[in-house]
């Protein structure tokens, strides 16, 4: 006789008894349908939330699990290489932050256009993107997603709909309006997320870029990914209202548990179908960064280590998914961590692999920076001697 597949969880942070386990095990690959409930509810600014009960699957789950811990895994080895020093220059990791990246990619299509600031690995990541283009880019070889020309602050991927990683605090939220101006121009039936840190929130361009969006109808979908510091800074001592998804003002907006890839999922389900048809809208994503600002802040002189750790203990992404999926008995405790085991394998080879792979030719200093075809040529200071003509 077939089971019933179909079971409650209040809370994803709360322990779960006994009573929501299945009698037997679902297979890792199963579709059959499990409903959860967000963590929290969440809080709607001039808009009617949505629900906080969603459905997933043994498959999903399983698949949230892989990839938030190859996320996580990629930017712990990519703090390894920067202090051994085979990374330079700026270099911001995102783990902590994993369920926004994952949450948002199950919601939407490549279709959909992602662009976002510096703290960019996890989205590439999401978008299609794999680990030896991530680590060839970090390490500036010829292999990285943007030709080892663009290091840890600009990886792209635009054939997935990724248009960057940008090092300007606040410039990539303009430029996410004018995709999604585009997107409307061309009648297309895909959104555009434009997602920036609580650090940029008091950014003029921002408000300004909104102002457009909302006046044109836009299908611009703005993300605060809210940690709480931009650089050493709390939001508290930068901004007079930290309510982030309350800043639109005229325009909609909803606050989300950043570190609950299911709230992000759903809430950005919810915004997709919105800014369709209404417009643009506001989601503030609370999460929580583990590392500094930057590989330059230890992280630890404006917040507490027991502030850190409690976060770890008690909203960290990835322990949430693995307690769903060891209550549903879907995956024993030892095989989630063979899992892990596997992904730190994964990203070694990915390593060894990014380290064959050559540095630019010199000759790409001229690239990219001119439309190609129109025979510019570059000179000596007295602009006399010709020394190169740019192809």
């Amino acid at each position: 006789m077939a089971l019933s597949t179909t079971r409650t969880i209040n809370h994803i942070l709360k322990p779960l008894s006994a009573a929501v386990c299945a009698t037997r095990r679902l297979s890792s690959d199963s579709t059959a349908t499990i409903t959860v409930e967000t963590s929290i509810p969440f809080t709607g600014h001039n808009i009617d939330p949505p629900s906080r009960s969603i459905n997933t699957s043994p498959k999903e789950l399983m698949t949230f699990f892989n990839d938030m811990a190859e996320m996580r895994r990629m930017e712990i080895a990519a703090d390894s290489l920067y202090k051994a020093k085979l990374i330079r220059g700026f270099c911001h990791l995102y783990d902590g932050q994993e369920a926004v990246a994952v949450g948002m990619e199950a919601a939407i299509t490549r279709k959909d256009c992602i662009i976002t600031a510096y703290r960019d690995h996890c989205i590439f990541l999401g978008r299609g993107g794999n680990l030896v283009e991530s680590f060839a880019e970090l390490m500036g070889r010829k292999d990285g997603c943007s030709r080892g020309k663009g290091g840890s602050m600009h990886f792209y991927k635009k054939e997935s709909g990724f248009y960057g990683g940008h090092g300007i605090v606040g410039a990539q939220v303009p430029l996410g309006i004018g995709l999604a101006f585009a997107q409307k121009y061309s009648k297309e039936e895909y959104v555009t997320f434009a997602m920036y840190g609580d650090g940029a929130a008091n950014q003029g361009q921002l408000f300004e870029a909104l102002n457009m969006a909302a006046l044109w109808d836009l299908p611009a979908i703005l993300v605060c990914e809210n940690n709480h510091y931009g650089m050493g800074t709390a939001e508290w001592r930068a901004a007079k209202s930290p309510a982030y998804y309350k800043r639109g003002d005229y325009v909609p907006g909803l606050k989300v548990d950043g570190m609950d890839v299911f709230a992000v999922k759903q809430a950005c389900k919810f915004a997709k179908e919105h800014a369709l048809k209404n417009g643009p809208i506001i989601l503030e994503m609370d999460t929580y960064r583990y590392h500094g600002h930057s590989m330059s802040d230890p992280g630890s002189t404006y917040r507490t280590r027991d502030e850190i750790s409690g976060v770890r203990q008690e909203r960290d992404p990835i322990e949430r998914i693995r307690k769903l999926i060891l209550a549903h008995d879907i995956a024993t405790e030892k095989e989630l961590k063979e899992i892990e085991k596997e992904k730190r394998k994964i990203v070694d080879e990915a390593i060894a692999k990014a380290k064959e792979s050559p540095m630019p030719d010199p000759s790409e200093l001229f690239t990219n920076v001119y439309v190609k075809g129109f025979g510019v040529e570059a000179c000596g200071a007295d602009r006399k001697e010709v020394r190169a003509t740019l192809p």
